[in-house]
């Protein structure tokens, strides 16, 4: 099961919590605040639907900044302060004495003050926490207003101050995530504008050479000229094609990735890098090759080094007990599959917050390529990181 949908299954249990919670709270006002009267049992009615109210409120799961949350919770918060005003000032609390003042409208709206201060518009939810805290107060005076239930308003106030607190800190967290994704993003942007200079002159240089080259051998066959333009042509699309891709990432980075990279270093790296790898890691690391690995669109090349390189160190941070790393590198007609994969016995889940943004960044260079990559742990045990490039997409997009 994936994170998100760990994180999805966590979500949806504590509400299922939530919702039994509310069930004996509201069973136990039942049984609490009998009615004697017709207006008696009006008031329960009433409470017992606002405790209901607030369920759609807090059960789905919402967008954050959310304007809907927050207009929803102050309607809740304005229909609560108003029962209580008139159970208190209108019937001097006579209906409640010696029963429940609603325990389960005071979860539920408890529970309401969470969303909002996780979810809601940054501009309305500190009015609409501030009103549905002080509809949580206020609550206990439907009962009466001794000194116990004052104190009991309190101790409401509490729990929801301790509710929005835990909402904003969740609502922190999760931002600077974001924000770290995307600075993340934005440096990947960069590196790839850096790159386009070397993968632009890199094809642009070849593209000389072999023009000049055709000058030459058309003083001596002129029948090889046919050739070396084609190749001359070949050359071009491949680098208009490419550049197309990178400079509209650059242009629109809110679109999905369509970028190729403009590598340093490539699939012929791979033998040096394993031995640097070797040379200060003790579980020793092997390459396997299946299938030529030369004529390899540029960019493909550099994304599957970099999808070893992140692998290797990957090992190397998480697993200093893996006793061996394999590296796969196999070209099909149509891709090039790339897996790294270590027999460490440590535990590893998804990066936790705050780390694995190399993994991310890297996951933008593959999908750049129209590629898929894959980090989990091995059916055998150990980790394994997967990576996919369609040849044919790379090279004629």
């Amino acid at each position: 099961m994936s994170t998100p949908d760990l994180r999805r299954l966590w979500v949806r249990l504590a509400q299922a919590a939530g919702l039994v919670a509310m069930g004996l709270l509201a069973l136990f006002d039942l049984r609490r605040g009998a009615p004697e009267s017709m207006a008696a049992l009006l008031v329960l009615l009433v409470r017992m639907g606002l405790a209901v109210a607030t369920v759609p409120l807090w059960l789905p799961v919402h967008r954050l900044g959310s304007r809907v949350v927050p207009l929803a919770a102050l309607a809740l918060a304005g229909a609560s302060l108003a029962v209580t005003a008139a159970v208190v000032f209108l019937s001097g609390g006579s209906y409640l004495i010696g029963g429940s003042w609603g325990l389960a409208e005071s979860a539920g709206l408890i529970g309401v003050v969470f969303v909002v201060t996780r979810w809601g518009a940054p501009r309305l939810t500190p009015w609409s926490a501030a009103a549905v805290g002080l509809a949580v107060a206020a609550l206990p005076l439907r009962a009466g207003t001794e000194n116990l239930l004052v104190i009991f308003g309190l101790l409401q106030v509490l729990a929801a101050a301790g509710a929005a607190g835990v909402g904003l800190y969740l609502r922190i967290i999760a931002a600077g995530r974001d924000r770290a994704i995307a600075l993340v993003r934005a440096e990947q942007r960069a590196e790839f504008a850096r790159d386009l200079h070397d993968f632009i002159a890199h094809h642009v240089t070849g593209i000389v050479v072999q023009a000049q080259g055709a000058r030459f051998v058309a003083e001596q066959d002129p029948g090889r000229v046919i050739v070396a333009l084609e190749q001359i042509e070949r050359a071009g699309t491949e680098t208009m094609a490419s550049m197309r891709r990178m400079v509209g990432i650059l242009r629109n980075p809110d679109t999905p990735p369509d970028a190729p990279l403009a590598p340093l270093a490539g699939v012929a790296e791979l033998p040096p890098l394993l031995a640097g790898f070797n040379g200060t890691a003790s579980a020793p690391a092997r390459l396997h090759v299946d299938g030529d690995l030369d004529g390899l669109p540029v960019e493909v090349s550099t994304s599957a080094y970099r999808v070893v390189m992140e692998g290797l160190t990957n090992t190397r941070q998480h697993a200093p007990d893996a006793r061996s790393v394999d590296v796969a590198v196999r070209r099909t007609q149509d891709w090039l599959l790339v897996r790294v994969a270590d027999d460490g016995a440590a535990g590893r889940t998804a990066p936790a917050r705050g780390h694995g943004f190399g993994l991310i960044g890297l996951t933008e260079r593959v999908r750049a390529l129209g590629g898929t990559i894959t980090a989990g742990p091995g059916v055998a045990g150990g980790w394994v990181l997967d990576a996919a490039f369609p040849l044919r997409t790379a090279v004629g997009r």
